[in-house]
């Protein structure tokens, strides 16, 4: 029987700033934009660990990028028959988590998921490398597959099959918008006593509440 290894030898105290209610910017959109913007050193600032449920409320997460915020929500794209987008359909409610260790920030974003219009999609798609448009059409994303050179091979079809047009947006593959119904801004501090401040929308509009470590 093996015994669980100690990592205290990792622990480490988080000191580089603090986060009062009057740093805060006035809406959580404005906010997170600017600390975005504090975070553009790092690499993928934009990447967020996206949260769903299935519709009997089995759990699962995983790394994508967000490509778009306003005071309407955070926007993602994907194929809609992924496991994330499957389960959003069951379970249309997700968290957002942006893990900014070196600023030792963190924002996480809770809210309601739906399709972003069509015409996002196509806008959005345009925009994206043609080898990235290819690859939305090859991926049965989160399907089993026999192997990596059945991707290859399905990969040089639609290369083949799209050489000389421009690639269209496939019907499986669109946008999700999370809705925020709160947002909590967390700063590391010293001793674990840190600084969690949270926007959360209510019937009169939005406050800002101070959570406990």
């Amino acid at each position: 029987m093996t015994s669980e290894r100690p990592l205290a030898q990792l622990r480490r105290e988080y000191a580089l700033t603090g986060l009062a209610e009057a740093d805060l910017a006035p809406t959580w959109w404005a906010q997170l934009g600017r600390w975005l913007a504090e975070a553009q050193s790092l690499r993928e600032p934009n990447a967020v660990v996206l949260a769903t449920a299935s519709g009997d409320a089995a759990p699962s997460a995983r790394t994508v990028l967000l490509k778009g915020f306003d005071e309407a929500g955070l926007v993602v794209f994907t194929n809609l028959t992924s496991r994330k987008a499957r389960e959003v359909a069951e379970n249309p409610r997700a968290t957002l988590l942006f893990p900014w260790f070196d600023l030792e920030r963190q924002v996480v974003v809770e809210g309601a998921v739906a399709q972003v219009p069509r015409a996002q999609t196509e806008a959005y798609f345009r925009t994206r490398p043609r080898g990235a448009q290819i690859g939305a059409w090859a991926s049965h994303q989160s399907a089993v597959i026999p192997s990596r050179g059945a991707l290859e091979a399905r990969r040089a079809e639609l290369e083949e099959r799209f050489a000389g047009q421009d690639v269209p947006v496939p019907h499986f593959w669109g946008g999700l918008r999370l809705t925020p119904t709160a947002v909590e801004f967390w700063q590391g501090r010293p001793d674990r006593l840190h600084d969690r401040l949270r926007f959360r929308s209510t019937a009169d509009g939005w406050v800002v509440e101070r959570l406990s470590p």
